[in-house]
């Protein structure tokens, strides 16, 4: 499809029907604990929207092709989708996934995430992809990041009552 004035159509005219920004979940709770993994989790999809483009009615659709997790701390991570809660993937808490990161400092760290698209149009001819791909910025959300320490001790509290932690 070109324009009137000649000029293919590009990925910057279809950006009034782009998807919404998506919002990242950070497991667990959007809290982590420092030198053990924190799970993001973006739910990304292909959309379609419907609307009028050059007094022409028109349907886009959008089909992620990229994830990049911003994790605010000076780190990002370029992934294939949004990745998946540790539930879904019958994983533990605070093991390693695909989309996971370990903070290294216990802190507020402001995180966002940006989903890049491909895009194909239809104007009742069937669909025909649109050159480039449209990034959309997700807003920003903080995690909290706590420090934990153990203590490994030789008997119970209820062996030993007065012990420190009892």
């Amino acid at each position: 499809m070109t324009k009137e004035s000649g000029r293919p159509l590009t990925i910057e005219d279809l950006a009034q029907f782009a998807p919404p920004p998506v919002t990242t979940t950070a497991e667990p709770g959007n809290a982590g604990i420092a030198g053990m993994p924190t799970n993001f989790v973006a739910t990304v999809a292909a959309h379609t929207a419907t609307g009028t483009l050059l007094d022409r009615p028109v349907t886009a659709r959008f089909t992620p092709v990229r994830v990049v997790f911003d994790h605010g701390d000076g780190t990002t991570a370029t992934k294939p989708d949004g990745g998946s809660t540790w539930s879904t993937l019958g994983q533990a808490p605070f093991t390693p996934t695909e989309t996971s990161h370990t903070y290294a400092r216990r802190g507020t760290y402001s995180t966002r995430t940006t989903v890049a698209y491909t895009a194909e149009v239809d104007i009742g001819g069937g669909w025909f992809p649109v050159s480039g791909e449209l990034s959309v910025d997700g807003p920003s959300r903080s995690v909290r990041i706590y420090e934990a320490t153990t203590a490994l001790v030789a008997r119970t509290c209820e062996e030993r009552p007065a012990a420190p932690g009892c």
